[in-house]
């Protein structure tokens, strides 16, 4: 009787899935078209992702044309040392990836937050390996109240559930009301955001010695995640990595898209 009961609810459960798939069939996270499984890209949009891969600097993540050999600097970690210890990002910001990242920040689109974090896991498997808590770059009051979310959390909620972490967004706060770093030169970035972020003295027992994963969606300069890697460390941080969905590679400014960075 108990596995008659067992598989009348399977059946009762397949056809509810298959009622809901007719009802709202899956689609595309760039272009909203019907796709045969669920959180995938059509043909189409999955051509213009571009996959950030190995060889890449170790420090800041970025790829490089040649393989330079394990443990491989960049020039530019070298003349500029990051508050971070290593970034990683899934995707360069251009075509279905831009799309996807812009969706999720300006049109509430926080269903893409899971499939975009998948990327985010594999490309951040090394980091995700060591790190102890999640922390996404966090919004201030006026900005999530006029937001509603904040995007970072977003992702950052789903690569913690994923990776089995401990996940924190309130940890660092934003107790500066920076203006949009949309526009900026990087200097400015920097200075924008310099002192915005700071951890409570009733957090600092939580992040000492730990090593923390701060999760952003998009990349640019790294002003911001470098201001908030700089208030975790002097909250006595054990160790900053960076995650992100997306980065702003050198050769995307010449994309002949101009949406908000």
């Amino acid at each position: 009787m108990a596995d008659l009961s067992r598989e009348i609810k399977r059946g009762v459960a397949a056809l509810a899935g298959s009622a809901a798939r007719i009802l709202f069939p899956p689609l595309c996270g760039g272009c909203r078209t019907i796709v045969s499984i669920p959180g995938s890209l059509c043909g189409a949009c999955w051509s213009e992702l571009r996959l950030i891969e190995r060889p890449w600097c170790e420090i800041l993540g970025t790829p490089f044309q040649y393989d330079m050999g394990d443990g491989a600097v960049s020039p530019a970690a070298i003349a500029d040392p990051p508050a971070f210890d290593r970034a990683r990002s899934a995707v360069s910001y251009t075509g279905v990836a831009r799309r996807m990242a812009q969706a999720l920040k300006f049109n509430d689109r926080t269903d893409l937050a899971p499939w975009m974090a998948v990327w985010m896991l594999r490309a951040g498997r090394e980091l995700i390996a060591e790190a102890d808590i999640v922390v996404p770059v966090p919004l201030h009051r006026r900005r999530f109240l006029w937001r509603r979310f904040n995007q970072s959390a977003e992702l950052g909620r789903a690569v913690a559930a994923a990776a089995r972490l401990r996940f924190e967004p309130e940890l660092v706060t934003r107790h500066r009301n920076t203006r949009r770093q949309v526009g900026l030169a990087r200097n400015d970035r920097d200075e924008n955001v310099r002192g915005a972020f700071v951890v409570e003295k009733k957090a600092r027992n939580v992040v000492r010695d730990r090593r923390i994963l701060v999760v952003d969606d998009v990349f640019t300069t790294g002003a911001t995640v470098s201001a908030v890697a700089r208030s975790l460390r002097r909250a006595g941080a054990g160790g900053v990595d960076v995650l992100t969905f997306a980065r702003v590679l050198s050769e995307d400014f010449l994309d002949a898209e101009s949406d908000p960075i």
